[in-house]
């Protein structure tokens, strides 16, 4: 399937094999064979939880320390995006979680955007008739206990990049727990509506209908996962009547047990209710996928149409945080 379109990509959770290989030898970290590096990057079939899932994440992060590693791995990852037949891409990354060396957070937004110019100097070079890859960024505030000033950070930051490099907007991330409530970062939000700058926010993943009526009551447009909306029908035409898109992602949801098996996946039942649906994957490397796995996936175990394909395809651009210019150029290719 050519002409793909993720708009739920986070950068360490997708950090490429082959970048992973590199950049430890680069950091000279102790020597792992290709089973001991997929084991620290990737989960296994019998992952129990979000929290476990989550656990794949402190390794790739421990590389992703410096300018060099994050331009390497932004250029590593769009150029294997490229290859697939991507066409557009946003990919979520926290800053904060990139300062355990030297960085600033804005020192770490502004090496990816190095990494996305790099790579699109590579593109340009090639000639060879393919569509062009574009990428946006979504910077991640982090659901942590006494993070607070770092998420605020994280949020002036969006607003001062939104003209001057790639950033689209920004998420909320993390586990999802009761004590660490959407509701509790309502500060953000407030803020970052004040400044224009447009969000999405992770929920309805871990926790249930009850995390995506937080998320909607700040104002949000798009939701990270938000797939147990099934479980309240009156929530489910709620998204419906006010156009949220949810952002759904297949295989991780299974790694992470929201749903037992991909059957069960209700993403063509939502579609039919004319719920704005889209398929990404969230986490490539964390869960060992790309997109056109997930799509011939969902074909072969739930029936989904290319009809259905591309209409998720189109939900994707109606809800992507592109300027006006960049989605007709993605309709057009989509056609």
């Amino acid at each position: 399937m050519q002409n793909l379109i993720d708009i739920h990509l986070h950068l360490d959770g997708s950090l490429p094999f082959d970048t992973a290989q590199k950049l430890s030898k680069l950091h000279h970290f102790p020597a792992l064979n290709d089973d001991q590096l997929h084991q620290k990057l990737s989960v296994s079939k019998d992952c129990h939880d979000l929290n476990e899932y989550l656990e794949k994440f402190a390794f790739p992060l421990k590389l992703m320390q410096t300018k060099t590693d994050l331009e390497m791995i932004v250029f590593d990852l769009l150029r294997d995006l490229r290859k697939q037949g991507f066409i557009y891409v946003e990919i979520r990354f926290a800053p904060q979680l990139h300062t355990q060396k030297d960085l600033t957070q804005e020192d770490a937004v502004k090496a990816c955007d190095i990494g996305y110019k790099n790579f699109l100097n590579w593109q340009d070079a090639l000639n060879d008739g393919q569509a062009d890859l574009h990428a946006n960024f979504i910077l991640c505030c982090m659901r942590k206990h006494d993070n607070e000033k770092k998420n605020m950070e994280t949020v002036l930051l969006a607003k001062k990049m939104l003209k001057t490099s790639h950033v689209v907007g920004i998420d909320l991330a993390g586990a999802e727990t009761p004590e660490l409530a959407i509701e509790n970062f309502k500060p953000l939000f407030d803020t970052a509506k004040k400044l224009g700058v447009p969000y999405t926010i992770h929920a309805g993943e871990a926790m249930g209908p009850e995390s995506i009526y937080e998320a909607l009551s700040l104002g949000t447009k798009r939701i990270g996962h938000g797939i147990r909306c099934t479980e309240d029908s009156k929530l489910v035409q709620e998204l419906i009547k006010d156009q949220i898109t949810l952002e759904c992602c297949a295989t991780s949801n299974m790694n992470t047990k929201v749903f037992d098996q991909l059957e069960t996946y209700p993403v063509r039942d939502l579609l039919q209710e004319n719920v704005r649906v889209t398929l990404n994957t969230d986490n490539m490397t964390v869960s060992n996928t790309t997109l056109p796995k997930e799509y011939k996936k969902l074909e072969e175990k739930t029936g989904l149409s290319k009809d259905e394909e591309k209409q998720m395809l189109k939900n994707s651009i109606a809800a992507c945080f592109a300027s006006p210019q960049e989605k007709e150029r993605l309709k057009k290719l989509i056609g």
